[in-house]
This record gives structure tokens, C-alpha cells and sequence, in this order.
């Protein structure tokens, strides 16, 4: 049994209502074994996911998904946006008509704010992995545009009667530490009793306005690059069903996009995005779309995370939904189980850049637009 819904929550919460914290966090489901937390520090890499004092609690068995797994699916997203397209703002220079990571307004003295949010449900059991994680993932939104983080706040929805708040502390401490090693401040934030764990960030970056990383910049004839390997879903998913804890996959997640996107400017780059939600194909094809192109793939060339392939059992309904929503816009002789790690829904992933960047693979090229509607060819 979880607490997926208000009303299982709810359940948890009165049947936790004992004597004293200890006695509380041992009655609510998905808190299992004894550990000690000093042992859970120095874990082996293959030992289950962390405890608070002397219970083990398994945070993704309070969601019904988790990472960005989580988004609406892209389909229904353009649906319910269509009506906030096509304002014209003379200081907004990126909105949200092409589907780009942040949204930029330019104000005096040549400089570009810009302005994002995100966050999701546990992706991880771990409290403080998964602040760490919804930090990174956070702050690639900026990175991903070409921008440098200068503030971020908290957003936090916890379940208070359900889980213990020290295991909310946990969580945002993780975040405190990924902020910290990007060099953003983080200042304040705002919290809501929630049926889920939720947590991510807001923030605000800046950039030159001239030298941004956008959707709609894709020009034929320059290659793909993709700067972290895939198959973090397919591994998130094996760890919220079976326990099994994948370092590989939560080292990529933690790591920051900011040396890529430093090197993608660098380099002159007009065309980038990063990959996460929507999937491998979902975002090129989103790219495309915007830039008025369409793109090969090497599936060869597209680097994964070791075990990803022997975890498809535990794909996502959103790299499903992912691959469905492409599927007509895509020309692949490939067997479905191909397409649906190209679909799978990342949390935390890498740039796509449309160039090359030293030191990463590139994995397919930009080509020129096709009159069957087709945008990605695997």
C-alpha cells in the first residue's frame, strides 16, 4: 500500500498518530528495515535507498510517478496552452509559442533576464538525492538557453501529516548543496501542504540577449550533440518498483549542464535544448517543428547508461505517451524497443546542441524540412 491519493493519505496519517515521532514513522507504509544513518552514508552503491534515524523510507512509493516522467503529456500541454500563444510584448524576446526552456524578457543595458520553474514528484527514495536532482534539473532550464543562474528559490509540497519533516529538511539541503556548487544563491521559497512530495526550483538567470540558445535557431547541415547518456527513466522506474539503487544514473542526474552551455556559447551556437520529459525524440522533434527543419538520428551513436537496456521492462506511461505523440512525425524502421529508449522520459538530462561540442558524441544531424510532415528520421 502507498499514499497515492489525498484519501490514502489521509488513511496514513491517522493510523501514524502515535506515541511520538519514532512510534508515528514506523506506523506509515513505505517506511521499511532498520538502518543507521551514519551507516547509510558510506553505503555500498547497490544497497537499498536511505534511512531517517532508525526507519528506511522509500519516498517514490508516495508517488504515483516520479521526475519528468510526471509532465503532461506533450499533446494535451499545447492543447491547454494554445490560447497563451501569440502575445506580443516588445521586451519579450522568447515565450512560450516555440516550447523553449526559459522564457526572456530584455530589459536596459543589453542584458537578458531570464525566468523558469520546475519541479516533481521523488524520482529517487533518497531525500537528499532528490533535492539534489530537482535542483540540477531546475537550473538546466537556464543553462539550456545559454544563461548563467544568479537566484533560485525553494518550491516545496510535502504530505506533513504523512512524512516526517526532517526528511523535508533532507530534501531541501540537497538542493542548498547543487545551488551552492552552481554559484546561485538560494533565497527563500514557498511550501504547501501537499498529498505528494513535490520539489523543485524557481529561477533567474541572465544572458546576452544576441548570443541566447533557442528552439527555433536549427539550421540544416550542422550535426547533434547530446551531452549526457540516456536512460535514466527506464532505470528510475526499475528503482521505484524493485529498490535497486543505480549510482550511474543518479551521478548524471546531479550533474549540471554548465560547462556545456559555457562551451555551447562559447562556440557560437545558436540552437540547444535540454533533455528531459519529453524524451530524446520529443524534444528534437519539438525543435524541429520550431526551427522549421527536420533531423536524423544515429541510433548507433546515441550513448546510454549502463543497465538501461536490461530495464525496459520498467518504462514509463510517459515515454509511452512520449513516443506516441512523435510516432507521426517519424520515419524509423526501428524495433520498438529502439524507439521507445529514444523516447525515454529523462529527468535531469543532457543538452541537444546543434553543433559540436568537443568531447561529446555526436549523434545525427540538422536537414532540411520534408513536405510529408515528417521531422525526425531514426
Amino acid at each position: 500500500m502507498t499514499c497515492a491519493s489525498l484519501a490514502e493519505a489521509v488513511t496514513c496519517a491517522s493510523l501514524a498518530e502515535a506515541d511520538g515521532n519514532r512510534t508515528r514513522q514506523a506506523g506509515i507504509p513505505g517506511l521499511v528495515g532498520v538502518e543507521d544513518r551514519a551507516a547509510h552514508q558510506g553505503r555500498d552503491a547497490s544497497a537499498s535507498e536511505p534511512s531517517l534515524g532508525a526507519v528506511t523510507v522509500r519516498l517514490t512509493s508516495y508517488a504515483h510517478g516520479g521526475g519528468c516522467a510526471c509532465k503532461i503529456p506533450p499533446g494535451e500541454l499545447r492543447a491547454m496552452t494554445a490560447g497563451l500563444t501569440g502575445t506580443q510584448w516588445p521586451q519579450l524576446v522568447v515565450g512560450l509559442d516555440d516550447g523553449d526552456d526559459c522564457a526572456v524578457v530584455r530589459i536596459r543595458g543589453g542584458t537578458a533576464i531570464l525566468s523558469t520553474a520546475d519541479f516533481f514528484a521523488p524520482v529517487v527514495d533518497d531525500a537528499y538525492d532528490f533535492g539534489r536532482i530537482a535542483a540540477a534539473n531546475a537550473l538546466s532550464d537556464v543553462y539550456a538557453t545559454g544563461g548563467t543562474p544568479v537566484v533560485a528559490i525553494n518550491l516545496l509540497g510535502w504530505p506533513r501529516d504523512v512524512l516526517p519533516t526532517e526528511l523535508a529538511a533532507e530534501v531541501l539541503r540537497g538542493g542548498l548543496e547543487v545551488t551552492t556548487e552552481a554559484g546561485c544563491p538560494l533565497a527563500g521559497g514557498h511550501s504547501i501542504d501537499a498529498p505528494e512530495p513535490l520539489y523543485g526550483l524557481a529561477v533567474t538567470g541572465v544572458a546576452d540577449p544576441d548570443r541566447l540558445l533557442r528552439n527555433d535557431a536549427a539550421t540544416p547541415g550542422l550535426p547533434l550533440t547530446l551531452t549526457k547518456p540516456l536512460g535514466v527513466g527506464v532505470l528510475n522506474g526499475r528503482h521505484k518498483q524493485t529498490g535497486e539503487v543505480f549510482r550511474q544514473a543518479i551521478d548524471s542526474m546531479t550533474t549540471l549542464n554548465a560547462e556545456a552551455s559555457t562551451q555551447a556559447v562559447a562556440q557560437g551556437v545558436a540552437a540547444a535544448t535540454d533533455v528531459t520529459g519529453f524524451g530524446l525524440l520529443g524534444h528534437l522533434h519539438t525543435m524541429c517543428t520550431a526551427s522549421g527543419v527536420s533531423a536524423r538520428i544515429d541510433p548507433a551513436a546515441v550513448p546510454y547508461l549502463d543497465g538501461a537496456r536490461a530495464s525496459l521492462a520498467y518504462v514509463s506511461g510517459g515515454t509511452r505517451r512520449n513516443l506516441d505523440w512523435v510516432r507521426p512525425h517519424l520515419d524509423s524502421d526501428l524495433p520498438e524497443a529502439e524507439l521507445l529508449l529514444l523516447a525515454d522520459a529523462q529527468t535531469s538530462g543532457g543538452l541537444l546542441v546543434v553543433g559540436e561540442l568537443p568531447g561529446h558524441p555526436v549523434i545525427g544531424e540538422v536537414l532540411p524540412p520534408r513536405r510529408d510532415h515528417v521531422t525526425l528520421r531514426v
